[in-house]
């Protein structure tokens, strides 16, 4: 019997709610109940969400995604962040680095293959913010963690596009050299990422005016969701169109919104966000867990786990150097690492965009690129279960969620 789409979007939604609601007896977050029923009715086993119908429906994760990317511009308050600019600087900074160091080494030891080697450091600093947004406002976290974790997930992917942009051009140039072919100008090869982060902003920037100037004649809170709804969905999709990243695109827009904006809109917005992500968050992760295919954990070789060693070393030892040099609170030094490890879509198109250029390149190039795709693929699933599990921990161990919520 062929079902329609709404009706698997509506069952998915039923199921979803309440497998996420039992997690709460096993003590895990919401979003693992919602990853379950995506991967029970994923190509893994039941094929209901087959590639086509994933495929249309990957608006929805877009959309998703772009929500939680305003959600954590919202965050950002400059007069909030000029107090701990300068420390979370040097936490975005040192966590992604010691990840892009640590897995290069490590991936390098393994493997003395210094193009491989680089392109695997230069996607771990890659974070997958959905995962950590999702468990601070399942539990209402609030306190300085919280407003940490927003800010470093909200920068470090930004961070982390420019490593891969150098990386991906030094790799690429050794390749060609190695195969006696004339290298692409070094500018050439990097200018794409950055040209990619430099217009995401515009575009975050020029939606932001776009908003503020609409807002000026609204009062309703519901009309202000609505032409934020609107401003979200246009960025999203100029991002796309345009292959840019709808996460910093929709993080400026968010940011420029909270500092221009007096603070009743802020509370306003917030709290109609508040009633309308728990529904994008059910629906995104169901649909990511019909994405994680688990067979491919089967070729989590061990390069997959000296990645994943290496990863989680280098972000949580970074995230604590950082915090040391900028002489953050203990909390802070702590438990802001646990916070920062789900990685998935971002480092996922990274893999992929390498596949697609390193194939061009030969042997060689075609070897990495199906190297790296599979084994951030697989890694990805490990990362995404682990990942929220290990925020929710660091935020009750920081007291900045209540015992009564995980109850």
């Amino acid at each position: 019997m062929h079902l329609n789409t709404l009706f698997i979007v509506g069952l998915l939604t039923f199921f979803g709610f309440y497998l996420g609601k039992s997690m709460k007896f096993v003590r895990l977050p919401s979003l693992i109940g919602f990853m379950i029923i995506g991967v029970l009715c994923g190509p893994s086993l039941l094929n209901i969400l087959n590639e086509s119908l994933r495929s249309q429906l990957s608006f929805i994760a877009e959309i998703a995604l772009g929500f939680v990317a305003v959600s954590i511009g919202l965050e950002l308050n400059f007069k909030a962040m000029k107090r701990e600019g300068s420390t979370m600087a040097l936490i975005i900074v040192s966590e992604s680095l010691m990840a892009f160091i640590l897995v290069t080494l490590g991936i390098y030891f393994l493997t003395r293959d210094i193009p491989l080697s680089l392109i695997f450091g230069a996607i771990a600093p890659a974070s997958a913010p959905a995962g950590t947004v999702s468990i601070i406002h399942e539990y209402k976290a609030k306190g300085k963690l919280t407003r940490a974790l927003y800010t470093v997930v909200g920068f470090d992917d930004g961070l982390g596009i420019i490593i891969f942009g150098f990386a991906f051009a030094i790799a690429k140039s050794i390749i060609i050299q190695s195969g006696g072919q004339v290298p692409a100008s070094y500018w050439t090869l990097v200018f794409t990422p950055l040209k990619e982060i430099l217009l995401s902003v515009l575009i975050g920037t020029g939606m932001s005016f776009l908003f503020s100037y609409l807002a000026k004649r609204l009062k309703d809170p519901r009309d202000l969701f609505i032409v934020l709804f609107a401003s979200v969905l246009l960025t999203t999709g100029l991002s796309i169109r345009f292959h840019l990243s709808l996460i910093l695109s929709n993080m400026v827009l968010g940011l420029l919104i909270v500092n221009m904006q007096p603070d009743s809109l802020i509370r306003n917005i917030k709290k109609e966000l508040t009633e309308v992500l728990p529904l994008l968050f059910i629906l995104f992760f169901v649909l990511a867990g019909a994405n994680l295919h688990i067979g491919a954990l089967l070729s989590l070789g061990i390069i997959g786990l000296i990645y994943m060693v290496c990863r989680i070393s280098g972000l949580m030892s970074g995230a604590w150097i950082g915090a040391v040099m900028g002489r953050a609170e203990k909390m802070i030094k702590r438990y802001l690492g646990m916070g920062i490890l789900s990685q998935a879509g971002v480092a996922i198109g990274l893999a992929l965009i390498v596949k697609q250029e390193f194939t061009k390149l030969g042997v060689e190039g075609t070897l990495i690129g199906t190297t790296v795709i599979t084994t951030v693929t697989a890694t990805s699933i490990v990362f995404e279960i682990i990942g929220p599990i290990l925020t929710r921990i660091g935020l009750q161990k920081a007291g900045e969620i209540q015992l009564k919520t995980i109850k």
